[in-house]
């Protein structure tokens, strides 16, 4: 035990750096998953749709990939544009939040910037919308 407190003393700066860069690790992941809203299924986004008739449904994709097909009410908000649109989805800052891109990935900057406006209740569908067609949920063009 002298040996472990004496190489403890003997390295302390390495143990502080060790110290600093795992307390950095846990605060970015910490925030990362922070940031992710509440990851849903697809099964699960169906559901919270059915409860919540007043759901805001947000589509992150680019315009020709929406008019490909989307899930049902949702509303196409390019990435690229969603900074300059959240506040007029503001009268839906109480009610829950679906948000939904290609793969779920870049659905996390949409998180973050939700959240920052006030917005509590968000969704975003795990997978994106490839989970939602790998589950053979349906998609609508209208």
């Amino acid at each position: 035990m002298q040996q472990l407190t004496e190489f403890f003393l003997n390295n302390l700066m390495l143990f502080a750096a060790l110290a600093v860069v795992l307390a950095l690790l846990i605060k970015t992941e910490l925030d990362n998953l922070a940031n992710k809203g509440h990851l849903v299924s697809p099964a699960m986004a169906i559901r919270l749709m059915n409860n919540h008739e007043d759901m805001l449904v947000l589509d992150l994709r680019v315009a020709a990939e929406y008019k490909k097909g989307h899930i049902k009410g949702a509303k196409s908000v390019p990435l690229n544009e969603f900074a300059g649109s959240v506040e007029k989805f503001s009268a839906h800052r109480d009610k829950p939040v679906l948000i939904y891109c290609n793969s779920g990935n870049t659905a996390t900057r949409a998180v973050k910037l939700l959240k920052k406006a006030g917005f509590e209740k968000i969704n975003n569908l795990e997978g994106g919308i490839a989970a939602w067609k790998e589950a053979s949920m349906p998609l609508t063009k209208k």
